[in-house]
């Protein structure tokens, strides 16, 4: 099957990046990775047919802790006690870094997108309306979610969209990443009105 008989999700590579994010005092970081992360964003990624899900991390400790996890769900005891979650949990890869998961999920190629999320506001987002459009477009899209207090500016730089913050109600606005996840999807790949 090539590319272009497949669906924009299914050509959509999710990231949950670890690294570089900024913490709270705007300082380049690398964040923990929290296991009810990984096991929210692959259920999320699951239900919308996306094509991988990435957990970007340097740290070989935290590499070795969620791939054990996925171990447990996807061969161990857990694959058998709840299968759901190894099918969800079945795609999800570890890397080192965004370039690796954009090379492995084959994003090098003519007509590629990047997008990145942020709570920020800038002059340069765009609405959920022409993420969509873009996505339905691009022959391979990747989806970057930035954990701490949001991706960092070499992250930010690698975008050819930058998808506009989720509005709350109030000034304030600091969404758990994988409920930020959870709306962003669904404004880009749900089948709701």
């Amino acid at each position: 099957m090539n590319d272009k008989t497949l669906s924009a999700a299914a050509r959509l590579a999710v990231g949950l990046v670890h690294y570089p994010v900024v913490n709270r005092d705007g300082n380049t970081v690398t964040s923990s990775v929290t296991s009810l992360d990984v096991h929210d964003f692959a259920r999320v990624c699951r239900t919308y047919g996306v094509g991988g899900l990435y957990i970007v991390t340097p740290l070989e400790a935290q590499a070795r802790l969620v791939e054990r996890l996925i171990g447990h769900w996807t061969a161990g005891y857990g694959s058998t006690a709840n299968p759901e979650r190894k099918e969800a949990l079945t795609g999800v890869k570890v890397v080192d870094t965004i370039e690796d998961m954009l090379d492995n999920f084959g994003l090098g190629i003519e007509g590629a997108v990047v997008m990145v999320t942020s709570a920020r506001p800038g002059p340069d987002t765009v609405s959920y309306a022409e993420g969509r459009k873009a996505l339905e477009k691009a022959p391979r899209a990747a989806l970057l979610f930035g954990t701490a207090h949001g991706l960092a500016r070499p992250a930010m730089e690698m975008a050819t969209i930058r998808l506009a913050p989720i509005p709350g109600v109030r000034e304030y606005n600091h969404l758990p990443v994988r409920s930020a996840a959870s709306i962003i999807m669904d404004r880009l790949l749900g089948q709701g009105g």
